[in-house]
C-alpha cells in the first residue's frame, strides 16, 4: 500500500455514485455548448446577409466554452494523517494512534525520498539501469 500513490474519495459521497456522475459531469458541459452554438447560430437564419452572419460567427467564437475536469481524490496518507491527528486531538491518551501517526509520517518521507533513476537504455524488450 502506498500512503502517495493511493486515492482516497473525501468528497462526502460514495465512490460508487462518484463512476456515474463523472460521466453525466462530461456530458452537461458539451451539451451546453452544442446548445449555446445552436442559439447563436439561430441569430443568423432568415435572410442572407453578410452582416448578421459575421455577427453571428463573432458571438459564436467569442464564447468560451464550458469545460469540465475530473479531480483527482486526496491522497490515502493525507486522509489517513488527518483522521488521526483529529483522534489524538479529542483523546491525547490515545498512545495507539500517535505511534499510526508516527509510522504514516515516516513511510510517506520515505516515499517521497526515493528518487527515479535518471538514465535508462532499453536493450531487447527489457529496460536495464546503468
Amino acid at each position: 500500500m502506498s500512503y502517495a500513490r493511493d486515492r482516497r474519495n473525501d468528497y462526502a459521497e460514495n465512490d460508487k455514485s462518484s463512476r456515474t456522475a463523472v460521466r453525466l459531469n462530461k456530458r452537461f458541459p458539451n451539451r451546453s455548448n452544442r446548445h449555446q452554438a445552436r442559439q447563436d447560430l439561430r441569430a443568423a437564419t432568415g435572410t442572407r446577409d453578410s452582416e448578421t452572419a459575421e455577427i453571428a460567427e463573432n458571438t459564436l467564437r467569442s464564447r468560451r466554452p464550458r469545460k469540465w475536469r475530473k479531480v483527482p481524490d486526496r491522497a490515502l496518507g493525507d486522509h489517513v494523517e488527518t483522521i488521526l491527528t483529529r483522534r489524538i486531538r479529542t483523546d491525547p491518551a490515545d498512545a495507539a494512534s500517535e505511534t499510526r501517526l508516527t509510522t504514516v509520517r515516516t513511510r510517506r518521507r520515505a516515499h517521497t525520498r526515493r528518487s527515479a533513476p535518471t538514465e535508462w537504455t532499453y536493450l531487447g524488450r527489457t529496460a536495464q539501469h546503468w
